[in-house]
């Protein structure tokens, strides 16, 4: 597989899709494959499916493998677990995957892998500053991009306010659970969309999801000071921006270790010069 190639995983609450990514312009290479998420959804059958779509691939031991779960990731250990079994709470997906698939993978919220696939692909592409993404269906999932840098497991759907869990009213299905048209919603979002920019300042806000395709009829009715515009990956943007911070993360582990390995060899060269000057001294 060639080394402008990385592979990207989307666990989803009711599939798991994959599929190979030109991390020259973020294209599939290849046709996505997509398998249902099993029920019910336990790390061990989980894992065992995202081994099934990486294997699909056929990857060499140094395409760079991403995978996206929904659910806060610390340190490739889940810590909160929506849409898929409560077994996963506390469990090292790194790990996990490792051994079903037999690939070291580097993971993340399906969130942020969203935020980051916008950031280098698509509606934030070339943009400075802090980049904010929320994308409204079944909840409200967020992500920040400042200055490059992904700012993991931000969980701003669950911003308090007015006394309410962000996401029951500005959520896309809290459209349907409280009878709204867009009209009732628009109110909900501002008030959202307005309590982010106080907290945070974005330079700019892109709103994904499935809804987004339908932005005509409400994005352009928010009053906003940060431009708000619809996400331009829809569906792929998890496993694009899975496989492209997979590559970014390998770049710095291979950074890190040719760091080490010099610092190494100026400490052997130090630890030389003294045996020397002490065999002189002999």
């Amino acid at each position: 597989m060639s080394k402008n190639i990385a592979i990207g995983v989307d666990i989803g609450g009711s599939g798991i899709k994959a599929a190979p990514v030109n991390l020259k312009n973020g294209k599939f290479t290849d046709e996505r494959y997509r398998i249902p998420t099993p029920q019910p959804a336990t790390p061990e059958a989980v894992g065992k499916t995202v081994a099934k779509c990486i294997s699909r691939f056929e990857p060499s031991r140094k395409t760079p493998i991403g995978v996206a779960f929904p659910g806060v990731i610390q340190h490739g250990v889940v810590k909160t677990a929506a849409n898929v079994d409560d077994s996963w709470i506390g469990v090292n997906l790194r790990e996990l995957i490792r051994d079903y698939a037999g690939h070291d993978v580097h993971v993340l919220n399906d969130a942020d892998a969203a935020g980051f696939g916008e950031y280098r692909y698509g509606a934030a592409h070339g943009q400075d500053g802090s980049i904010f993404l929320a994308t409204l269906g079944t909840g409200v999932g967020t992500a920040m991009i400042v200055d490059g840098t992904l700012v993991p497991n931000l969980e701003l759907g669950h911003l308090e306010i007015d006394g309410h869990d962000a996401e029951d009213y500005a959520a896309e299905s809290a459209r349907a659970r409280h009878d709204l048209d867009w009209d009732g919603w628009i109110p909900h979002l501002q008030r959202y969309f307005s309590e982010v920019e106080r907290l945070f300042w974005p330079d700019m806000i892109i709103v994904g999801g499935g809804v987004s395709k339908s932005s005509h009829m409400f994005l352009p009715r928010l009053t906003l000071r940060a431009p708000i515009i619809p996400a331009e990956l829809l569906n792929g943007a998890g496993i694009v921006g899975a496989a492209a911070a997979a590559h970014a993360e390998c770049a710095k582990e291979k950074a890190r270790a040719k760091e080490q390995a010099k610092q190494a060899e100026k400490q052997a060269k130090k630890a030389a010069k003294r045996g020397a000057k002490g065999s002189t001294k002999d």
